[in-house]
């Protein structure tokens, strides 16, 4: 049999907080921190963090649909990040680590509009849902150092995650 693997494009803040919680999901083939949606070809993170190449730092993931859906990955992206924050996520301010659900297909931005309709009827906030929906651009990823960080530096990341304001946020507004 030949699997058809699809890819979804993820921007919730700083990218190593984003991987763990799609990393360990049945149906997940990869998951790659990377730079997207700016105007440099292969930035670097010195050049990203500059502000001046228009990246944001996000996640690529590639899945396979028959075991875990679109619709799935976009309902943990929600629980991730704080829908109602246009200028950054938690500690980590700056167009950068905005959030944005990329797509790559019409299937995906139909998928993801009506998914974040449904969270701003939802009343879960009480402010509006400025999460971008946005055409995927070219994915870059991130220097190898990036690449799985709460795996390889379990203690920094678990300090960054708390002290960043991620971990307090989810369990109070994702977790009830």
């Amino acid at each position: 049999m030949d699997t058809q693997y699809e890819k979804a494009i993820f921007a919730g803040g700083c990218f190593w907080c984003m991987v763990h919680p799609f990393d360990e999901q049945p149906g997940v083939i990869s998951v790659v921190s990377g730079y997207t949606g700016g105007h440099v070809a292969n930035p670097t993170y010195e050049q990203v963090t500059t502000g001046t190449t228009g990246h944001t730092e996000a996640v690529e993931i590639t899945f396979d649909p028959t075991v875990l859906s679109y619709e799935d990955l976009v309902a943990i992206y929600w629980q991730q990040t704080d829908p109602t924050d246009a200028l950054g996520q938690f500690a980590d301010r700056g167009d950068s680590y905005r959030p944005v659900i990329f797509y790559s297909n019409e299937k995906q931005k139909e998928v993801a509009e009506a998914s974040k309709a449904a969270l701003q009827a939802s009343g879960r906030f009480n402010k509006p849902i400025v999460t971008t929906i946005e055409s995927a651009h070219p994915f870059y990823p991130a220097e190898d150092y990036h690449q799985d960080y709460y795996q390889k530096n379990r203690l920094h990341y678990n300090l960054y995650r708390q002290g960043s304001g991620r971990a307090k946020f989810i369990k109070d507004h994702w977790q009830k």
